[in-house]
């Protein structure tokens, strides 16, 4: 196979990929709580930022995983118990305050580290070869790690009595509250399992991004777009929208340059916003 088309496949398989992980939290929070966390990209943000806490301390980098969880799940609770507990059903009054949120967390980061941007070494370095090409060793182990991540998920959801709790949750709030199901707490534990999952790629995708206060902004709006393509409600409609977006970004980037993947997306997700609303797969 020519070197250039194995490079183009494997770095579309990885933005497809971590594209995946990147939008799950906020597909989880708005999918099955319809919850629009803006602040999602700031819990991605703190993901990372607890990556270059553990390397910087010289901890091992694997250290960095359930410390970013601990401090997500944290956040994510109390943000739930204080805030969102009282506001589902109000989109708007989500929105607001997710965006709020999202404010205070920058400011806290950058009280903490500054406004500029922080670089952590590559905690695994070099290559492997794949189908007679070399390709960095990290990121197939990121690819790896997302993969298993995402297929826990899935048989926890569809196989798990929790799983069953939280569709009769998702399907009638009511009917589960009257059949014993502690919807509120359920719901809580969903938040944070979202918050959970945007560390955990903040953590995974660290060493190959800059680290900055800002870094959340670009993670919302891609992961905006993998929604509106997408649809909601199922992980294959998250599945098609991480496609679609990831692929034709990394083709176009690879072929014209970043500028030109960014607006290719953009016109994607405009083209869907216009003629398909509902997305690419769609259950309500």
């Amino acid at each position: 196979m020519d070197p250039v088309t194995v490079t183009i496949f494997l770095n579309v398989a990885y933005e497809i990929i971590t594209l995946f992980v990147i939008v799950l939290g906020l597909a989880i929070v708005f999918g099955l709580l319809r919850v629009m966390n803006l602040a999602h990209g700031e819990f991605i943000m703190v993901g990372a930022y607890a990556a270059y806490f553990c390397q910087d301390q010289g901890w091992p980098y694997i250290t960095a995983i359930p410390l970013a969880l601990a401090v997500a799940a944290a956040l994510g609770y109390l943000v739930e118990a204080t805030l969102i507990r009282h506001l589902y059903n109000r989109p708007f009054d989500t929105l607001l305050v997710t965006w709020g949120l999202s404010f205070v967390l920058r400011e806290i980061i950058e009280l903490v580290y500054g406004k500029g941007f922080q670089s952590l070494t590559n905690p695994v370095p070099g290559s492997i070869t794949i189908l007679g090409e070399p390709y960095p060793t990290y990121r197939m182990m990121v690819m790896a790690v997302a993969i298993v991540a995402i297929s826990a998920l899935t048989i926890w959801y569809r196989r798990s009595l929790t799983g069953a709790r939280v569709k009769a949750m998702v399907e009638n709030p009511e009917l589960a509250q009257a059949v014993g199901i502690h919807v509120d707490r359920l719901a809580r534990h969903t938040f944070v399992v979202g918050t959970c999952f945007g560390a955990l790629a903040g953590v995974m995708l660290a060493p190959l991004t800059r680290v900055e206060p800002f870094m959340g902004l670009d993670y919302i709006l891609t992961s905006f777009f993998v929604l509106v393509v997408g649809g909601l409600g199922s992980l294959f409609g998250l599945a098609a929208g991480a496609g679609v977006i990831g692929g034709v970004q990394s083709v176009v980037a690879n072929l014209s340059g970043v500028t030109s993947g960014y607006f290719s997306v953009l016109l994607i997700a405009i083209f869907f916003l216009w003629l398909k609303p509902h997305g690419l797969v769609y259950r309500s």
